[in-house]
């Protein structure tokens, strides 16, 4: 059960990715092959990195055809149904913020597998749900959200931190891994919202 669990939510933030990253592709105006090059990028650069990183070869998505079906499917209706979309930005950020928290959840467990202390674990779930966004706004010539002042990647490590708080807690695992894709997709929601952010230590340039 856990394992068909943790299934469905790396085909969810697999959906959630390809979308997020179709649309900006999109809006980039890129043709019909740019969309699908960014989708992949975007759904499949985390855990790629993640995979070789932790020595997991072949990497998971050249082992799993559902995950290139799912990328393939979700950017081919993004491309013929985005543009009925009228909330396109809320709708790219609300699938990434999605995305960002199931994919944090797949790190983590990869990590625990493999016998890796939190603080590990949780630096692969960051990696995971950042990195593939990372390669795909160096693609898309963009400064990579992580490294703005935007609470990003701090919300999937609050998230993976909260995750292992509730380990001791006698609490279903299910619970748990859903409980952490919430407080990451709620933190994400929340930062932008009210406009939060990590401080800056230098001045900000004035407009002339």
């Amino acid at each position: 059960m856990p394992t068909n669990f943790l299934f469905i939510i790396d085909i969810l933030g697999t959906f959630s990715f390809a979308v997020s990253g179709a649309f900006l592709a999109m809006q980039k105006r890129l043709d019909p092959f740019g969309v699908l090059v960014i989708s992949f990028v975007t759904a499949l650069g985390g855990g790629t990195l993640r995979d070789i990183m932790i020595g997991n070869t072949p990497v998971s998505w050249l082992r799993n055809e559902t995950a290139t079906i799912v990328i393939f499917s979700s950017a081919i209706v993004t491309m013929f149904f985005g543009r009925f979309l009228k909330q396109l930005t809320t709708t790219l950020f609300l699938f990434d913020a999605l995305g960002l928290g199931l994919f944090t959840v797949i790190g983590i467990e990869l990590g625990i597998e493999k016998h890796f202390i939190p603080g590990i674990c949780i630096a692969l779930g960051t990696i995971t749900a950042c990195f593939g966004g990372v390669i795909r706004d160096v693609l898309l010539n963009e400064v990579p959200l992580l490294f703005r002042k935007e609470i990003y990647a701090m919300a999937c490590i609050a998230g993976g931190i909260f995750y292992f708080l509730l380990k001791p807690v006698n609490l279903d695992a299910n619970v748990a891994k859903i409980i952490c894709v919430l407080v990451i997709f709620a933190i994400r929601i929340i930062a932008v919202r009210f406009k939060l952010s990590l401080p800056l230590f230098y001045a900000r340039r004035k407009n002339t």
